[in-house]
């Protein structure tokens, strides 16, 4: 498979189509790029061995399911080492209401979005978090308003 750099305007017109609607039918995403069934079916098949393709999901409304808090989470700590990451990527995986968790670079060391139905779930959260490993700080922001989601890429042409 070529790297994403090299996909051609099929390829990112397919991945386009599924981006804004997993549940279209292989027949409907092979209309609409110009090509038959089995040629469509086997650049997606293609683009699943890849990696470039790596799920196909429902996005669902997190306070319409009773998660209306957001908190972002930053973290440092002092310890850097391989077995402490390796350490807080599985409390992290044992954790739900991480829904996303980043390394960066700057100031902090790692920014959690964390979903939880109200400020007492957040503080249980915290307190697990906090009690499972070694944390140097942790600051947490609360979303008033989620402004803009958007889960298409802007694949470049």
């Amino acid at each position: 498979m070529p790297r994403s750099a090299e996909l051609d305007e099929v390829d990112r017109s397919i991945l386009r189509l599924l981006q804004r609607d997993a549940s279209l039918s292989l027949a409907a995403i092979a209309e609409q790029v110009g090509l038959t069934q089995t040629p469509c079916w086997k650049r997606i098949r293609r683009m699943e061995q890849a990696g470039i393709l790596i799920g196909r999901i429902a996005l669902v409304d997190p306070a319409k399911v009773g998660l209306p808090l957001t908190a972002f989470v930053a973290i440092e700590t002092g310890d850097h080492s391989g077995p402490w990451l390796e350490r807080f990527a599985s409390v992290l995986a044992a954790m739900p209401e991480v829904m996303d968790a980043w390394r960066m670079a700057g100031d902090i060391d790692y920014l959690l979005r964390v979903v939880v139905p109200n400020m007492t779930a957040y503080d249980a959260f915290y307190r697990r978090l906090i009690a499972a490993i070694p944390l140097k700080n942790v600051s947490s922001r609360f979303a008033m308003e989620h402004i803009k989601a958007e889960t298409v890429l802007p694949l470049p042409a």
